[in-house]
């Protein structure tokens, strides 16, 4: 059988990071875990409108620093930034440290392996097309600067008797090459006749260490300008 990494896990300290930014020993350890876990959970079943591709939690001494990377952050502001006083205060009662919030705009969520895999799962339950809903997402990616796309759909796709698995993809998707950028997310579609499972792979260019152009387009991705002020 064979042995298929995780593209995020096989690239931590080459070409990206942890989700989780922080150090704790013994049983503080299991502690933070688990608040982590608890924390992304609750932000992502009360936020389903937000378009969520992930939280990063980072802590810093007694501070608890929690950045929402969201294609719609103004579902998450609220009117007059009520609703993220109301989120930040409901995650104040989940840890003990003190909780600040950063709401990061994602402006292309069309090449977000995670925003895609949902969108594609979204509209499955809708009973849309399985293959309309990939090919649809593969044109819009490949249009706004992915260098390669693939997306696997498996389980009883189009109601059919019998599961299967169907995949699709366009331009390079190099899974061995370490220093290629590749975002990599999965998402369930629970539909009337059972789970569909959607994986989706990003290619986004590679980074080289010598190639000061690649560091700077990963920054310029993962900048701060659509940062929200801490609360």
């Amino acid at each position: 059988m064979g042995h298929k990494s995780n593209p995020i896990g096989l690239r931590l300290q080459i070409n990206r990071t942890w989700d989780s930014r922080w150090y704790a020993e013994g049983r503080d350890y299991a502690k933070l875990l688990s608040e982590d876990i608890e924390i992304r959970k609750h932000i992502v079943s009360s936020l389903p409108q937000a378009a969520i591709s992930k939280v990063v939690i980072e802590r810093p001494a007694k501070l608890c620093r929690i950045s929402i990377y969201a294609a719609r952050p103004g579902v998450i502001i609220g009117k007059k930034g009520a609703d993220i006083e109301k989120l930040r205060s409901k995650l104040a009662t989940m840890t003990d440290s003190e909780v600040k919030l950063n709401i990061v705009e994602i402006r292309k969520p069309e090449v977000d392996a995670k925003l895609v895999a949902q969108g594609i799962a979204d509209q499955l339950i809708r009973r849309v097309a399985f293959r309309r809903a990939m090919k649809r997402a593969i044109q819009s990616a490949m249009r706004l600067g992915a260098e390669g796309i693939k997306i696997v759909c498996g389980g009883r796709l189009g109601g059919a008797e019998i599961a299967r698995v169907e995949q699709y993809r366009e331009g390079r998707v190099p899974l061995h090459t370490l220093r290629a950028n590749i975002d990599y997310a999965e998402a369930e579609a629970l539909t009337a006749y059972g789970i569909i499972g959607i994986k989706v792979w990003v290619f986004k260019g590679e980074i080289l260490g010598h190639d000061p152009t690649a560091h700077d387009r990963l920054m310029m991705e993962s900048q701060t300008s659509g940062v929200r002020p801490a609360r």
